[in-house]
This record gives C-alpha cells, sequence and structure tokens, in this order.
C-alpha cells in the first residue's frame, strides 16, 4: 500500500506521569506514516484524491496539545483512532512519539512509542429464534453499526432457517453482515457479547434458543484459534444458513483454510445434500 510520511513534528505539549510534566509542559517528536492509495490523486494532480499531510500535521498538533495523558501509549491510541475516524481515505497508520526530556534520571536521547492501527474487515452471522426475531436483529445490527470504531457496510437478507444442532426448537431468522472495524478480533468478540446480553441472552442449551446470537466469521484473513474464538469460525463449510447470505453479499470471499470461495463451498455443500 502506498504511503504518505511525516516525520519529527514537534509538539509542546503535557503529558507524563508527574505532576510537574503535565504543568509545565515539554517537547514531543510525532512521527506519522499514512496508508493510503495514492494512484488517483497522482494520476489526477487533485489533492481532494489524496490526504493533506499539512492539514494532519495540524490535526495532530492540536489533538497533542489539547489533550493530557499520563501514559505516551496513551497519546498515540487515541491519536491513530482520531485520524482513522477523521480521514476518510486512510486504511492504516503508524504512529511514533518520541519523548526526548524523559525525566529519568540518565543520559539518554529519548524515548519512544510506536503503533500500527488500522482498518480491518470483519464478517458477522446473526441469528434470533425467540420473541420478536426481527426486531431482536434490527437492534443488534443497529447497536453494532453504533460503535465507535464500527461500520457496518453490507446487510445480507433475512432467511427462515431450520434449528441447527439437533435440539428441538423454534425456526431461526438468519443472516450476515460485513463490518469494517478498528475493534481487535477480541474487542469486537466483546462487542458481540454486549449487544447479545442487551437482548437477554441466555446461554443455558448448546445450539439452543436464543434472543439474538452474533458470531465473527472471519477477520480479514486471520486464522485465529484459542478457547475463546475461533477464526475462521468452526464449520461454516456446513451452513448453509450461513453460506447462502454470504454468498449474497460476497461470494468470491475466499475461505482462508479450505481455500474455497463462499460460492464454491455452498455449491459443495447443496450437492453433497442431494
Amino acid at each position: 500500500m502506498d504511503k504518505i510520511e511525516i516525520i519529527g513534528l514537534e509538539i509542546f505539549a503535557n503529558h507524563g506521569v508527574y505532576p510537574e510534566e503535565n504543568v509545565l509542559g515539554q517537547k514531543f517528536v510525532v512521527s506519522a506514516v499514512l496508508y493510503t492509495d495514492t494512484r488517483t490523486a497522482g494520476r489526477t494532480d487533485n489533492l481532494s484524491q489524496s490526504i493533506n499531510y499539512g492539514e494532519v500535521s495540524q490535526m495532530i498538533t492540536d489533538f497533542v496539545r489539547k489533550n493530557t495523558y499520563q501514559l505516551l501509549e496513551a497519546v498515540v491510541e487515541n491519536l491513530a483512532e482520531l485520524l482513522l475516524l477523521e480521514l476518510p481515505l486512510l486504511e492504516k497508520v503508524m504512529l511514533r512519539i518520541e519523548k526526548p526530556w524523559a525525566p529519568v534520571g540518565l543520559p539518554l536521547k529519548t524515548v519512544a512509542v510506536e503503533i500500527e492501527r488500522g482498518w480491518h474487515t470483519a464478517y458477522i452471522a446473526f441469528g434470533s429464534n425467540l420473541g420478536d426475531k426481527k426486531a431482536y436483529l434490527d437492534k443488534g445490527i443497529e447497536g453494532l453499526a453504533a460503535g465507535r470504531g464500527c461500520e457496518v457496510k453490507k446487510v445480507s437478507s433475512y432467511l427462515v432457517t431450520k434449528p441447527y444442532g439437533g435440539v428441538e426448537q423454534d425456526e431461526f431468522l438468519n443472516g450476515v453482515l460485513e463490518l469494517r472495524t478498528l475493534l481487535t478480533p477480541n474487542e469486537l468478540l466483546c462487542r458481540l457479547h454486549e449487544l447479545e446480553q442487551e437482548a437477554n441472552r441466555e446461554r443455558i442449551i448448546h445450539w439452543g434458543p436464543r434472543t439474538l446470537d452474533l458470531d465473527i466469521l472471519f477477520y480479514d484473513k486471520e486464522i485465529i484459534d484459542t478457547s475463546d474464538l475461533h477464526i475462521p469460525h468452526i464449520d461454516i463449510q456446513n451452513r448453509d444458513f450461513v453460506l447462502k447470505p454470504m454468498v449474497e453479499i460476497t461470494p468470491y470471499l475466499r475461505h482462508p483454510v479450505l481455500n474455497k470461495t463462499m460460492m464454491q463451498l455452498l455449491g459443495e455443500l447443496e450437492k453433497s445434500m442431494g
């Protein structure tokens, strides 16, 4: 991906663990690498098609001056989020903040914290088979879209499907959505659990009835297997109520483990089912 760099922006501001740092202030040095697609700007010579590094430098300066944090980690984390939310063409940012006058009582040139943050694409499965199913799904999707650092890009049709897993219960209303997010996989999982709890979801019977079920299917091309999280979601290839809506919104998305598209997986499942 193309990059625009801002190197060594000096800012006098008030950040630090010690009270005198927050009162007297000191020098900070910020560097940023802005990841974006510069092709259109380069072909058209039009600044509106790129990221204005002058404006970004002013944004960084204003943010660092107007806020006060104890930790450099907090400065760069919150600054990265601001830039990603405010700059539509910014896909990823690397931020480095240096503190050359750090009060450690030793001869050092500088201390620094450097992070890289960016937008991610996740696919979320949703389902409900209790109460007003559509209302539960609508509210869950709205809640996800309202979260900071979350943009719902596509939502599939709602499908009426038979229960999965052998538990006798009412039919489900299922679908999937595409989410653009700044959340990590675990942060996203926590957010989904919060939305389920808001819908009074009770985890009593495995694969049992529920007011709202939200699962991460894919997160970029990552493969994660922990005690709390499995990405891609287990058994996707055998669940038509997942594959059908996935084919509706992203037929050519490729499963990072099985190396097959959603369309291919659905075709194979339907063939096996006769």
